[in-house]
């Protein structure tokens, strides 16, 4: 499975001939739900025709009004839909529906939220939300596209001091497993955000991974690729050493291979 950021606006990884220029969410969010969903459909077609499987998108997070452009992974980026959460949640039912229709595999970003913090993920070791809580309104996109079938819920490395205070989402049973696995019913595959990016830096990359996994994570992404072979053999080892983390990654890479069959790149 391939996968790219092709949100739209600036974050558009694949450009020039056979790809069209996609508007930024904000933008986007200014088309009918219906033409957004037209739109998601050709922009997913012309993922497919590239060879590419999956798009990293859309994003969910609700910026408010007062915050926009304080906040920096998405306000100041032009990222989100807008500052109401069903406006939201019914552009984000329009791009899945669509890319769903053209054969591409979406993930719904960044759980549970970044529309209300200030500091980049990318760029900071310590970003905290202290407002959002676990049955927020503003998690209505993430209900949303979870409504609409989305093959993959992304799960962001910042703080939410009001739902777990001691962990970052991505290595936080609650937000991952009691929030989005019991709360929203959710039962699809969760990707963690960037594993490599200064958020993480603080812990030895083997660490990352393993935390991500126990804490009920299922698809690692990890923009560093000299990293990657540490944190395998990390989590094989674990696996050898621990019954109990063998069979919580046994159920990751199930989750993961049943999306792969449900969009034709595996059998089983």
């Amino acid at each position: 499975m391939l996968a790219a950021d092709q949100e739209g606006g600036l974050v558009q990884r694949l450009k020039g001939p056979g790809f069209t220029r996609i508007p930024s969410a904000a933008a986007q969010a200014e088309q009918s739900d219906a033409r957004l969903r037209r739109n998601a459909y050709y922009w997913g077609r012309q993922l497919k025709a590239a060879g590419v499987d999956a798009n990293l998108a859309p994003v969910a997070d609700v910026v408010p009004t007062s915050m926009l452009w304080m906040n920096r992974p998405i306000g100041q980026l032009r990222r989100g839909y807008g500052r109401s959460p069903k406006t939201v949640a019914a552009k984000v039912t329009a791009f899945t529906e669509g890319m769903n229709q053209a054969g591409v595999a979406t993930a719904v970003k960044h759980f549970p939220g970044l529309g209300r913090v200030r500091g980049n993920t990318d760029f900071m070791t310590r970003v905290v939300d202290r407002t959002t809580t676990r049955h927020d309104a503003a998690l209505a996109g993430f209900q949303a596209a979870i409504d609409a079938k989305i093959d993959m819920v992304m799960v962001s490395s910042a703080f939410y001091s009001k739902i777990d205070d001691e962990h970052r989402a991505a290595f936080s049973t609650v937000i991952m497993g009691e929030m989005l696995r019991e709360d929203l019913g959710y039962s699809g595959v969760v990707i963690s955000d960037d594993l490599a990016a200064v958020a993480m830096s603080t812990l030895p990359p083997d660490e990352r991974a393993l935390r991500f996994l126990g804490a009920g994570g299922d698809l690692l992404i990890i923009g560093d690729p000299s990293l990657a072979t540490t944190m395998a053999d990390a989590i094989k080892e674990e696996a050898s050493d621990d019954p109990n983390f063998a069979k919580r990654v046994t159920q990751s890479a199930t989750r993961v291979v049943a999306m792969k069959e449900r969009r034709g790149l595996a059998r089983c």
